[in-house]
């Protein structure tokens, strides 16, 4: 069973292929994750993935209904969230009314409701502030409730940004380099907050550099590279395959096999090396 289906899926920008031919199936309650050099298509993918852009060919099917070409608030209000790899935060609100934001999808008070004021306005926005409160609580904020983003520290504000795509009550989330930045306190806060997202019903799709956490949380792993899909498996099929050695650190290195048993190590000092 497929929470979400890649088929032969194609986006070109001119002449070039940034994702190329490229398929794949994600169940429901995973970890999904998608690595590979700079350029290798990652931040393209997920925009498909969300409606920012159109494909040139192929197919994608969440939960059974084909969203190709859909505008991103359809991919929304079927259960896709997504976070940035550079932070979308509205720094003039609080971190509370962040979150809020993320809910609007789910409110129906009316025009009606809204200008006159009723009781039904009241008891709505109650609701979203507490569920709102909640989601901080739930991923390590409950000291910033009502503190500004403008005042809080970055490590808080990638946090913040999964608050606010829980808000939207997803099935699937897509978070792009969420450890970027991070410290390895928060990278290990991060890991358990991943964790615990699949454990609330909610599947993965990470895109990240760091190969210590990608190893460690994800149930299956796709590395591209120029478009292409390198390779797809589990941790352990991934870590040690000589084209993903050869996409990092180039044909020599993958041959000599001189790179050792954890490719975790090595892929992760390429990727800074890359960056």
């Amino acid at each position: 069973m497929s929470l979400l289906r890649v088929e032969c899926l194609s986006k070109k920008f001119g002449g070039v292929n940034a994702i190329d031919d490229l398929s794949f199936d994600i169940p429901p309650g995973a970890v999904y994750s998608i690595i590979g050099p700079n350029g290798a298509g990652k931040t393209t993918l997920l925009n498909l993935l969300t409606g920012v852009y159109v494909p040139s060919a192929g197919s994608i099917v969440f939960d059974g209904h084909d969203l190709t070409g859909r505008a991103p608030y359809e991919y929304a209000s079927h259960g896709v969230a997504r976070t940035f790899q550079n932070l979308q935060v509205f720094f003039n609100m609080s971190a509370l009314e962040n979150v809020m934001v993320g809910r609007y999808m789910h409110e129906r008070c009316g025009l009606a409701s809204t200008l006159m004021r009723m009781p039904r306005l009241s008891r709505t926005e109650r609701a979203c502030r507490e569920e709102a409160a909640e989601l901080l609580r739930y991923v390590g904020l409950r000291d910033y409730l009502s503190v500004g983003a403008d005042a809080m520290p970055y490590g808080a504000l990638k946090r913040l940004e999964i608050a606010r795509a829980l808000a939207t009550r997803p099935k699937l989330m897509l978070l792009d380099e969420p450890a970027a930045g991070l410290n390895p306190t928060e990278a290990l806060e991060l890991d358990d907050l991943i964790g615990r997202l699949t454990g609330r019903g909610v599947t993965v799709v990470l895109v990240e550099h760091n190969m210590r956490l990608v190893m460690g949380v994800s149930d299956n792993i796709l590395v591209l590279d120029y478009g292409r899909k390198l390779a797809e498996g589990p941790a352990l099929s991934v870590r040690n395959d000589p084209k993903v050695i050869e996409a990092y650190l180039g044909s020599d290195i993958a041959r000599d096999g001189s790179y050792g048993k954890d490719i975790a190590d090595v892929v992760s000092v390429a990727v800074e090396m890359h960056r």
